[in-house]
């Protein structure tokens, strides 16, 4: 008698198996509510523009950013779930890094995530690429080069602006 209530008790509390089709939707149900969460909660009063906890989160001081996406990582968790394309994959981590490495800057940063929007971003390219698994992703890959490339001639002209400076400024010390 025991032992059957013992049995009944574990049959309860098994997990029920969704259909592959049906949690693939409830998987991307659930990125569209982070997304929105993230990005899309609170209309501006007066404007048609939207902020998340993303924007309101960079307002902390060293922390609100990383927290942020560490929050839309979940996002990414989610597509590597679902078992999508690599380049889907990358294209998603760069927008998150972009996100973060730009509101590192105090306030522009948080201007930009409320006009970038990576988690929505990200939840999108999730939702396209679960639906069409054996979709083309020369996009993917053109945006992911045209990011690394972008990021490389950044940082040359960056480095060169500021050895530019460093010379500028060595010759005034040393000629003054």
């Amino acid at each position: 008698m025991e032992f059957s209530s013992v049995r009944d008790t574990e049959s309860e509390l098994r997990v029920k198996v969704l259909p592959r089709d049906e949690a693939r939707e409830h998987v991307i149900a659930i990125a569209d509510i982070l997304a929105k969460a993230l990005d899309t909660t609170i209309r501006i009063p007066g404007t048609s523009w939207y902020i998340g906890l993303d924007p309101l989160l960079g307002l902390i001081p060293g922390i609100g950013d990383v927290l942020a996406n560490l929050i839309g990582t979940i996002i990414l968790g989610l597509a590597t779930r679902l078992q999508l394309p690599r380049i889907v994959l990358a294209r998603m981590s760069l927008n998150l890094l972009i996100n973060v490495t730009v509101g590192a800057v105090p306030i522009v940063g948080d201007l930009f995530s409320v006009w970038f929007r990576s988690h929505a971003r990200n939840a999108a390219l999730l939702r396209e690429a679960a639906m069409k698994p054996d979709r083309e992703t020369h996009a993917d890959w053109f945006y992911v080069a045209g990011i690394i490339g972008g990021t490389a001639a950044l940082l040359i002209a960056t480095s060169a602006f500021v050895l530019w400076l460093v010379i500028k400024f060595w010759r005034v010390v040393a000629g003054g």
